[in-house]
Parts: structure tokens; sequence; C-alpha cells
């Protein structure tokens, strides 16, 4: 006489080997996400060395992978104008730094503060409708003539350009918080920031993130504009520089330190965003 228990282990046991295929499969996946942008990358390079070897494009307007990187070790040893590229990318890069940073840590509040508040909002959203669409070359006659040629108006400018996007990024998140989870808390006695800090801002979080990752993009592209005011050092000052003197090689030098620059911005900010959301994309 058989019993159904025993069925279902025999099903279980046959299954067990395809469980352990597809999860072979999984890692072996993962494993070849690794090598994807390296090959990328490389297919890029060997398609731009044919094309400056045949001369499809002149050799001032494209210089060969080889002619920009010694361009590159020719920045980074002997400098430009002075400069070398070591100098240049800490000053671009403390810049970006400081007006990202001020953005952000001005920028979350506010949102919070707009999508938690209506006369706040009321207040706030007009000028901030306002100023988004405005690009950034635009504020320069009147950064200079407030702020003057320092340092201060570089920083400015970029914080002007990213806060806008921080700040519509948190209204975002908290005014997408399940009403649900609200009641919920409440139901269980939770306090104004007791819903804040258990329900709204792990909510919001994600929001927040995505603004923080597009707002970077947008500082790094300020950069250039950021060091046309009276800059003489830095890579958006160098790209300017060499651009009117035709040395495109070290444009390319500048377009790649940045490139790289905000790339692993991004994923600093992308690792910061795991460790503190770890619930992205799994609730």
């Amino acid at each position: 006489m058989g019993y159904p228990w025993g069925n279902q282990k025999a099903e279980i046991i046959d299954e067990m080997p395809m469980a352990a295929t597809d999860m072979t499969i999984m890692e072996s996946g993962r494993n070849y996400r690794g090598y994807v942008p390296w090959i990328a990358a490389l297919v890029a390079l060997i398609v731009w060395e044919v094309v400056a070897a045949l001369h499809l494009v002149s050799a001032v307007a494209l210089p060969s992978p080889v002619q920009v990187f010694r361009d590159l070790i020719a920045t980074a040893t002997v400098g430009y104008s002075g400069q070398t590229l070591l100098s240049s990318t800490l000053f671009s890069f403390g810049r970006i730094a400081v007006g990202f940073a001020l953005a952000v840590l001005v920028g979350i509040p506010i949102g919070f503060w707009m999508a938690t508040t209506d006369w706040v909002f009321l207040i706030i959203d007009p000028f901030l409708q306002f100023l988004r669409p405005i690009p950034p070359l635009a504020y320069l006659p009147l950064i200079v003539a407030w702020f003057g040629i320092g340092e201060l108006p570089k920083v400015i400018l970029i914080f002007f350009c990213t806060i806008p996007i921080v700040i519509i990024s948190a209204m975002s998140g908290v005014k997408g918080v399940q009403e649900n989870r609200k009641r919920v808390a409440e139901c269980f006695g939770a306090n104004r920031w007791q819903m804040f800090r258990y329900v709204i801002l792990p909510s919001a979080l994600p929001e927040v993130f995505t603004g923080m990752r597009v707002g970077i993009g947008v500082a790094w592209t300020c950069l250039v504009a950021a060091e046309m005011i009276a800059a003489s050092r830095g890579l958006g000052w160098m790209i300017m520089s060499a651009g009117g003197q035709l040395q495109i090689g070290v444009v390319f030098v500048g377009i790649i330190i940045i490139g790289l620059l905000g790339y692993g911005m991004e994923l600093g900010i992308r690792t910061l965003e795991k460790k503190m959301v770890p619930w992205k994309g799994r609730a």
C-alpha cells in the first residue's frame, strides 16, 4: 500500500537537480555581468583606433587612443598651462563635492517639508519650477556680479543646478508613500516622529537616492560652465582652454577623467543605496 507523501518526496527529489541547474545558471549570469562593461569598453577602443587609423576623420578632430594616452601622460607629468592633471582634478572634484553635498543637505529637508506642508509647497513650488529650466550659463553674469570670481560662485552655480532635482525627488518620495502603511502605523499608535522615522523616511529613500544619482550627473554637466568663471585650474577649464587651442587630445583627457569620476561617484551612491535601502526591488 502506497502513501501520498512518498510520491511527493520522490517528486521533490526529482526536482532538486533542476533547481541546482537553475542556481548554476543564475550564478554564471552574475559572473558574466562583470565582464560586459570591460568588453564594451575594449570594443569601443578598437573601433576608435580603427577609425583614427583609416583617417575617416581628421586627426586634428579625432586623435587616436594612443595619442590621447600620450597627452594623458604629458598632462599628468608636465602639466597643462602650468597645472598638472592631478591639481586640476582635485580642484574640480572639490567644487563638485561641496556643491553637490550642499544641494543634498539643503534639498532633502526642503523636499520633505514641501511634501508634508501645503503652504510651504505653495510658496516654494512656483520659484522651483521657474528656476528649474534655466540653463547654467544664464546664471553666470548674475553670479559673477553678486559673488565675484573666486571659488564661491563656482560652488553656488553647481548648487543651483543640482538642488531642484534633489528637492523634487525627495518630495516625490514622500508623496509616494502608500496610505495603507500610514494607517497601519496609526493603528499601532505611532506619533508624528515615529511615523516619519519608520514609515515615511524608509519609503521615500529609494526616490531620494534616484534624485541623487541624477543630480550628480547634472553637477558634473555644470562643471564646465562653473569653471568658465575666471578659473585657472580644473578639468572644465582645461577642456575649454585646450579646445580653444585645438589640442583635442587634451580635451579627450579631460572628458575621460570627468567620466571616470562621475561613474565612480555614481557607483558610490549605488553602494550607499544598497546598504541603506536593502529592500528596494524586493518589497
